[in-house]
């Protein structure tokens, strides 16, 4: 683990070799710790703790909004030494990218967007969109169990209980071992609940950085995916002029864990 400084004094852990050409991972949530992203199987990674979470130290509360994070990653590529960066950004860590690559783009070198959410270009994926993908998997032996959560959320009783239940939407494949490893990767809450926050995106804004962004990008979603379903995911890559991409096979919201082979293919290094 390696630790730095940011502009405002806060002390930011990382994980991972700090070479000369590391694959920098903005995890997602929002502010989940980034030991989730431990099994990406990519080279050469390094995972940032953003403030607040994992080893990272906490922070006040109004500088968790994502807008005001994107000088971390800044104040971590001066600290690297580098020139420009790899950058990987999965879920929500998708908007910091992006962030930073609209706010600093002669500083990235590739961009690599897993499953990243659509709010900071102002795509809005629908319940019907959602009803899609859930409806595509009653094939599934959770399913009817699962279905019931959704149907909950539908109805405007969004209960932390049916989120749970709808936990096997979120993967391409559902079993022990995938059920357990959101155990130990801790989400600080009072940084997730304000990295959204009043003023935090511009989505006109961001859209019109991205037309002009020359920098070579890739989007990866999952098939099945129930955070940014395909048709949105489309719309989400015509916004970025040297975007390709990649739709994994029977793939959820951590397409890693479905198929780490046919992930690793796609991601290990732009074409």
């Amino acid at each position: 683990m390696g630790t730095f400084k940011t502009f405002d004094g806060i002390t930011l852990a990382y994980h991972g070799p700090a070479g000369d050409d590391p694959l920098v991972c903005l995890p997602g949530g929002p502010m989940t710790a980034s030991s989730y992203l431990a099994p990406l199987p990519l080279e050469n990674m390094l995972r940032l703790d953003l403030r607040g979470t994992g080893e990272s130290e906490k922070a006040p509360a109004e500088t968790y909004r994502v807008d005001r994070q994107v000088d971390d990653v800044e104040a971590l590529r001066q600290h690297l030494g580098l020139d420009r960066i790899r950058l990987f950004g999965h879920s929500a860590g998708g908007t910091l990218a992006i962030l930073y690559a609209t706010r600093y783009p002669q500083h990235v070198e590739e961009l690599v967007l897993v499953a990243p959410s659509p709010r900071v270009v102002g795509i809005d994926v629908t319940d019907d969109d959602r009803r899609v993908i859930a409806h595509s998997r009653s094939g599934e032996p959770w399913y009817a169990e699962a279905i019931k959560g959704f149907e909950e959320i539908w109805a405007g009783n969004a209960t932390p209980e049916a989120f749970d239940t709808i936990a096997p939407f979120w993967h391409g494949r559902w079993d022990d071992e995938i059920s357990k490893l959101d155990d130990d990767h801790p989400t600080n809450t009072e940084a997730a609940e304000m990295f959204y926050a009043e003023g935090a995106l511009d989505p006109e804004a961001t859209r019109a950085a991205l037309k002009n962004l020359d920098v070579p990008t890739l989007l990866l979603f999952g098939e099945v995916d129930v955070a940014i379903p395909l048709n949105r995911a489309h719309e989400y890559a015509e916004l970025l002029p040297h975007a390709r991409l990649v739709v994994q096979k029977a793939a959820g919201h951590a397409p890693w864990l479905d198929d780490p082979d046919a992930f690793a293919a796609a991601v290990q290094r732009i074409p």
